[in-house]
């Protein structure tokens, strides 16, 4: 199950950057201090499994977002997803 990252940079900077789980309890008021503190929210969410899946979409400035849309749009990959699934 995918999970929601929202991702915070610093001076507008992509290597400066802190990103929150947006299903944590504690997510609303972590975002409050972020912002509090000059950090700003950056781009779209990103969903993944893990942490560092997270990451790594991140760094990859949305590349992630073309494969996504490949594998969503070609017919090989949903009738292999779909099986994945079952």
């Amino acid at each position: 199950m995918a999970i929601k990252f929202q991702f915070f940079t610093l001076n507008n900077d992509r290597k400066q950057f802190t990103f929150l789980d947006m299903s944590s309890s504690t997510f609303l008021k972590e975002k409050e201090t972020l912002l509090s503190q000059g950090f700003e929210v950056l781009d779209d969410v990103i969903y993944a499994e893990t942490s560092e899946e997270a990451v790594e979409h991140y760094k990859s400035n949305y590349i992630y977002v073309l494969e996504e849309y490949k594998r969503a749009s070609n017919p090989y990959y949903i009738i292999i997803d779909s099986i994945k699934n079952s």
